[in-house]
């Protein structure tokens, strides 16, 4: 019987064409795609933050903030901890959601969305919860977001809305999920 040497990381060297060369090469392939997936859906959701406010009211204060896509949260940028695939030890190829905390009132309430971002050839599909996505053109730059700011601000004005129409006629009794809403102590 044949032993077969005990290799390190270090001294493993597989020859062009073996099978472990090929599995190398794919991975390699992979990992720059995911970067490639991240790196763009990233740079929507930070083109979205830096320029929403401005659009609402042309104000330089910020009231927009990446946020985990779950569980608790603050009024401040979570860099890419706002991203699903935050802490994975590896960037999967696969659609990515983010948090974006929007302000709501004068007493710092915010609203977390949840945004779902994925790319299709040379198309960025971003879409608020499960409704209908968008398709922007990449590269993205901010021109190209309006219709995402008016999905945005229509989604919130309708979200309260809608639960004032159902209060008003007495039908208030459903609830609503996807969105968290945090008033920041200071």
């Amino acid at each position: 019987m044949t032993e077969t040497p005990f290799h390190t990381k270090h001294d493993m060297k597989p020859t062009e064409d073996s099978k472990l060369s090929e599995i190398w090469a794919v991975a390699e392939v992979h990992g720059a795609r995911s970067f490639d997936n991240y790196a763009q859906i990233r740079s929507v959701a930070e083109t979205i933050r830096d320029t929403f406010c401005a659009w609402l009211d042309g104000s330089d204060e910020p009231c927009v903030f990446l946020v985990p896509p779950e569980g608790p949260f603050r009024a401040e940028n979570y860099q890419s901890g706002a991203f699903s695939v935050s802490g994975q030890g590896y960037l999967p190829l696969k659609p990515i959601t983010f948090g974006l905390a929007v302000r709501i009132s004068q007493d710092k309430d915010y609203m977390r969305l949840k945004f779902h971002c994925r790319k299709e050839g040379d198309m960025m599909k971003v879409s608020i919860g499960d409704k209908r996505p968008l398709a922007l053109p990449l590269p993205i730059d901010e021109t190209q977001l309006q219709p995402v700011f008016e999905r945005i601000h229509n989604h919130i004005l309708h979200f309260f809305q809608d639960a004032i129409d159902e209060y008003d006629e007495g039908d208030y009794g459903t609830s609503a999920i996807g969105f968290d809403i945090f008033r920041v102590e200071e």
